[in-house]
């Protein structure tokens, strides 16, 4: 790729001063960072599995009570109310936390309320009748405190406050005790006989501070640049995808993790040469301007050797799992679909690039603002550059790795020929539409190995004899032409393949109304008004990124 040498001015240049750092979110001055969303969803759900176990302690007490040993029941007569509006407050709580639409932060705020309640309701049964005056056993209270402390992710200054609430329930059951007239023991004896709970309290803060402590090493780990990560999308055998947020453009992007191994670092001076070539083509493939490609924002490594690339997130499905619940596609629709993805190519290829791992997985359709049916190419990052000096030297092609998918790849990727153009990219697309005419690989077989053979040896099937749909000659001819064994009887590239596709009079059969009509119908979560920058998009999470 050529590049334009700069002219050179005697005008003096103008150097923008580096930004300052800007405070990010609003926990600044509060020291406490907020826990990361996942952590924070995975607490509540064990916070609603306690309030149930609270609810069968409550029950069981009462069930004891009442019916089991009625006659060793020393917690006055109304021993089973109190414990019914135990019962009552476990399981309210219990419905609050798994189906409320209420945030996680006001679940957990709601949840010391919980703490205080139940405190109080053990009070009452423990001081409702005359108890001794010098020992009591320990305090359930003290228990409850603990427990409640090591699940509720709540802050440390909270947990101390509504703890030490909580312990004081004891004290004020006796000062109820004795404003009802019963003999209680003097102040100085009560406090020795609760200050257990006071002392777990205090110790409430330490389960607290931990969890706050990891939550802030894991956003500390999560951290991508200006990216933050925020949900686990998907993982494949490149690594992993994950829903991400700028920490100041509030812009959700897509990050995916590449783990080192997968790239052939076996040393520290190999992974810095993949890290030279990695920024040379993630800078390269940055120049891609097919609204077809998706859009790369941001590369790097982290400090523990992961590469990551940053993505826009698409809202929508891959071709491979579209097919797979839909089935195979209209004439039509596969070269609406296809006229897009060779555009992507076409662009790619007019700047001496070739994919080698076109497939379906990485052709995603996809909702993009208004328009349906809109088609990104993805994995650009690790596209190879036809570059002779470093000729047949990739992210996946140097010493330790191949590229490719056997169903997908072309005669002469398997045969491992050197000089592998373009043509490569053509014949992936063919099988490509193969699969959306019919729904079906071109050749099948019980091994990767046998799939391999058929590829270079074997003639395929034309798609229109394999499916019942309709489909014109000429697109028949023209996947068939994809699909030739000697790359020279191929269209030479994606760019010359556009052509022909726009050429096809059934492509005219597939537009806008139509696509809309369809995911209307068939994919209607897509279909939703659009959201603001910052909110979340209320899409499944597994539809937002193709894994691969």
């Amino acid at each position: 790729m050529e590049n334009d040498r700069p002219m050179k001015s005697d005008r003096p240049r103008k150097m923008v001063e580096p930004r300052l750092p800007t405070p990010i979110g609003s926990t600044q001055g509060t020291g406490m960072t907020p826990l990361p969303d996942d952590l924070v969803a995975a607490q509540c759900v064990r916070m609603a599995l306690m309030y149930a176990v609270g609810a069968g302690l409550w029950t069981m007490g009462l069930v004891m009570g009442s019916l089991v040993l009625p006659d060793a029941n020393q917690f006055g007569p109304y021993a089973a109310q109190i414990k019914t509006v135990g019962i009552a407050t476990c399981l309210l709580m219990l419905g609050y936390t798994r189906f409320s639409p209420c945030g996680h932060p006001r679940k957990i705020n709601v949840g010391l309320t919980f703490l205080v309640v139940n405190a109080f309701l053990i009070a009452l049964l423990n001081s409702w009748t005359e108890q001794p005056l010098t020992f009591r056993p320990l305090s359930w209270i003290a228990i409850v405190i603990v427990v409640y402390a090591m699940i509720a992710p709540s802050t440390p200054r909270k947990m101390l406050v509504a703890s030490m609430i909580a312990a004081t329930m004891d004290p004020l059951g006796v000062w109820l005790a004795h404003r009802r007239g019963l003999p209680v023991p003097s102040a100085a004896m009560t406090f020795a006989m609760f200050y257990p709970n006071y002392a777990c309290a205090i110790i409430s803060i330490l389960p607290s501070h931990v969890l706050h402590r990891l939550g802030r090493q894991i956003r500390t780990a999560r951290e991508m640049g200006s990216y933050q990560l925020v949900e686990l999308l998907g993982h494949g055998g490149m690594g992993e995808v994950w829903r991400a947020r700028h920490r100041l453009l509030a812009r959700d992007a897509a990050i995916k993790l590449v783990r080192p191994e997968v790239l052939g670092a076996g040393s520290q001076a190999e992974t810095r040469t993949i890290l030279r070539r990695f920024e040379r083509e993630a800078q390269a493939t940055a120049a891609l301007n097919s609204p077809h490609t998706i859009n790369l924002f941001d590369f790097g490594m982290t400090g523990e050797g992961t590469f990551y690339y940053v993505m826009e997130l698409l809202a929508g499905r891959d071709l491979e799992s579209l097919i797979r619940e839909f089935g195979p596609l209209p004439a039509g629709r596969v070269i609406y679909l296809l006229r897009q993805a060779c555009h992507s190519l076409a662009d790619a290829h007019a700047r001496g690039f070739v994919h080698r791992d076109i497939k379906p997985a990485n052709i995603y359709v996809c909702r993009m603002g208004l328009e349906y049916d809109f088609v990104k190419v993805l994995d650009f990052g690790l596209v190879k550059v036809r570059d002779h000096r470093e000729a047949g030297q990739t992210l996946l092609t140097a010493d330790h790795g191949t590229t490719g998918t056997p169903a997908y790849m072309a005669p002469e990727i398997i045969l491992g020929e050197t000089d592998v153009d373009r043509r490569a990219d053509v014949y992936a697309l063919g099988c490509v539409a193969y699969y959306m005419l019919t729904g079906q690989l071109v050749f099948e077989a019980d091994t990767p190995m046998k799939m391999l053979v058929q590829h270079v040896q074997s003639q395929p099937v034309p798609p229109s004899q394999r499916t019942e749909l309709k489909i014109p000659r000429e697109l028949d001819q023209l996947v068939m032409s994809c699909l030739e064994k000697d790359p020279k009887n191929r269209p030479h590239d994606a760019g010359e393949l556009f052509t022909l596709a726009c050429r096809c009079r059934m492509g005219d059969e597939w537009e806008t109304t139509q696509a809309r009509e369809w995911w209307e119908q068939h994919l209607p979560e897509f279909t939703g008004a659009l959201t603001i920058p910052g909110s979340t998009p209320d899409v499944p999470a597994a539809g937002m990124l193709a894994i691969s």
